[in-house]
């Protein structure tokens, strides 16, 4: 029984890793394009991206996911076939609207004396953004963006709401067979999980602590 819930659990796990992972590769450019659209001098721009992430940031992403999944078909009587794409288009735009006010902070927290000095330098403003404000706004960012990040791990979870067979959809499978513990067992594979990432952000501190801000 042990072996058998672990290999269903491991399964599950796998599509927990798969959205992670796609989440993170298309939420993180996406965000910094946000964050140039939240720092805009167009006006126009400025206010509805900043709109949107308000708009994401003050709803629950459990309630986005439903509407990516269930409103194209309440609307316009168009249903959504794919689950796992559902759950994908819903965590990257929220994640995205994190990210981007994180970047925003970043990048405006660095002084504007920096930009004058590259300026004196013969810098262009790309050379001065890449060679100079990204360094810095790394550092400063990888703090809360590693808070952001193992919460993601746990946000997971939130694709069982549209029955995506994640690891925790499939405990609560087990729970209605009248197994309860297998839901209890996916907590060593969320600790495990959030354990490898904060040894990891750990030493990416590390070896960005040389450059002092």
């Amino acid at each position: 029984m042990f072996l058998e819930v672990t290999l269903d659990l491991l399964q599950g796990f796998g599509t927990t890793c798969l959205i992670f992972i796609l989440t993170l590769v298309l939420a993180l450019p996406l965000g910094l394009i946000v964050a140039f659209g939240a720092m805009s001098s167009f006006k126009p721009l400025k206010i509805v991206v900043k709109t949107i992430i308000w708009i994401i940031r003050g709803t629950p992403l459990m309630l986005q996911v439903m509407l990516v999944y269930y409103g194209p078909a309440l609307m316009f009587n168009i249903p959504v076939t794919e689950r796992f794409i559902a759950v994908i288009i819903a965590f990257v735009i929220n994640y995205a609207c994190y990210f981007a006010e994180i970047y925003r902070g970043g990048i405006e927290s660095i002084t504007k004396g920096q930009y004058e000095a590259g300026k004196v330098l013969g810098m262009t403003k790309s050379q001065i953004f890449f060679r100079v404000i990204l360094v810095q706004v790394i550092k400063r960012i990888i703090p809360p963006m590693s808070n952001e990040i193992i919460t993601l791990v746990k946000d997971t979870s939130l694709a069982r709401v549209i029955m995506l067979a994640e690891i925790l959809k499939n405990a609560q499978d087990w729970a209605a067979k009248g197994f309860i513990w297998p839901v209890f067992y996916t907590g060593v594979f969320y600790l495990l999980f959030v354990g490898l990432l904060t040894i990891i952000f750990n030493r990416i501190e590390k070896k960005l602590s040389y450059f002092k801000v």
